[in-house]
């Protein structure tokens, strides 16, 4: 059969899902079902997610839950957390218990700034290219004008445009490298808008200076784009307790319980096996805040790894110490986020997420989600040094497991006081499902 089309984002809605069950599809029928039990029965908002991405066929749902308890610079909040992966939530939310006691999370945001670059190529002496870009330069910020009026009056806008001269990488490579303030937007567009003048103003001067030769007023412009890397774009957020606080239980003590601590954070520090999987951690209480308030979450991810990983090796984001008979642990992470514009306007449960977290700005909602992340980080650190990672994560994987068999409500019931006190792997969970229903 053949499997390819043309004009299939000309279809409508209908045309389009039949076109993929009839080709895709032994059950035709079966799986319309399952695409429309998604839709929303509300069909102007059901239009609304139609119209977020383009060839939407149905919505893809996941667990929209929440994390109380966050005391944060003597701030409560709980915050809001989409995610489908289990245990996530429950951890953020014993951390934030955890630290409520203990003078919960201090945060600041060190800074806010941005960068976007246009990238060309330019055959001729750097240095006359410099004194044109020197002359020129106050003449591609005021071309921008239009762009930045109304970020300039809430206290944004272009703060500084530089020449750089990336020819030891790339033979003729040069940037116009640019840093902004997007304020409460998280501001893509308008970063991209004024690039993309700069480019325009850049390549018209060019053709006109005298100070080149022919072939030097043709400058190539490759593209123009902001970077995901914002290593200006700054939050620390940190915790801090007498060691002596640290036991919950006579298992171990609170210096010992530190110290074992400090050393696996110093792994992560050091291996970057261990670093990966310790950032992921990190990520799974920032991506689940990011997902939950309608940011880009893609866009955080590959700007925090390549954080990570800014001294050429890819390290631990976060950081511990003893001093004394104090224990701290605290993280620097970027976090380029916004509450104004993309969905932040648009998706109602992003507008309740925010509302949730009581109208936060951009800043306020870097210091909300780098806290989510500690905690995050600190929950499966102080699981992995004490009692192992896989038996909590694993009691709360129990319900997944339990579902896919498609146990009853009474089944689950029998089986999660069964697995109170005995460890939960999948085939153990198996096996029991099975004698539960062969006695039945």
């Amino acid at each position: 059969m053949n499997k390819t089309i043309a004009g299939f984002s000309k279809l409508s809605k209908s045309q389009k899902i039949d076109w993929i069950v009839k080709t895709y599809f032994s059950n035709a029928e079966g799986t319309k079902s399952i695409l429309k039990q998604y839709w929303n029965t509300n069909e102007k908002l059901q239009q609304l997610h139609d119209e977020f991405i383009e060839n939407t066929i149905t919505n893809y749902y996941l667990p929209f839950g929440v994390a109380p308890n966050f005391l944060i610079n003597g701030k409560h909040y709980t915050v809001p957390m989409a995610i489908e992966e289990s245990s996530v939530v429950a951890a953020a939310s014993k951390a934030a218990k955890f630290w409520l006691d203990r003078g919960g999370f201090k945060t600041e945001v060190i800074s806010t700034n941005k960068i976007g670059q246009v990238h060309f190529m330019f055959s001729g002496d750097y240095k006359t290219l410099n004194t044109f870009f020197e002359r020129v330069k106050p003449k591609l910020i005021t071309d921008c004008n239009g762009i930045t009026k109304n970020m300039e009056r809430r206290g944004g806008g272009i703060l500084n445009v530089e020449l750089v001269n990336k020819t030891e990488a790339i033979p003729n490579y040069y940037q116009l490298h640019a840093t902004f303030e997007t304020l409460d937007a998280m501001g893509a567009n308008f970063i991209n808008s004024c690039l993309e003048q700069f480019a325009k103003t850049l390549k018209e001067q060019a053709a006109l200076y005298d100070g080149f030769s022919e072939t030097e007023k043709n400058i190539d412009i490759v593209m123009s784009i902001l970077s995901n890397y914002v290593p200006d774009c700054l939050v620390r957020v940190s915790v801090s307790c007498p060691v002596n606080e640290l036991s919950e239980t006579e298992a171990i003590s609170g210096r010992d319980f530190a110290e074992k601590f400090v050393q696996a954070v110093n792994i992560a520090e050091v291996e970057p096996y261990r670093a990966v999987t310790h950032n992921k951690g990190i990520m799974n209480g920032v991506d689940a805040v990011v997902l939950a308030t309608g940011n880009d979450f893609r866009a955080i991810e590959a700007g925090v790894h390549a954080f990570a990983a800014r001294d050429g090796q890819y390290r631990s984001l976060s950081h511990a110490k003893v001093e004394g008979d104090t224990f701290t642990f605290w993280m620097d992470i970027p976090l380029a986020l916004g509450t104004v514009g993309g969905l932040t306007g648009l998706h109602p449960l992003v507008k309740l997420a925010l509302e949730l977290l009581g109208h936060p700005s951009a800043k306020e909602l870097m210091q909300i989600t780098a806290a989510a992340g500690l905690a995050q980080n600190f929950a499966a650190l102080k699981s992995l040094t004490t009692t192992g990672i896989q038996q909590g994560h694993m009691k709360m994987h129990l319900l997944n497991i339990l579902n896919q068999f498609e146990a009853t409500a009474e089944e689950k019931s029998k089986l999660i006081k069964n697995f109170k006190d005995n460890t939960v792997t999948h085939s153990a969970v198996v096996e029991a499902l099975n004698k539960l229903r062969s006695k039945a």
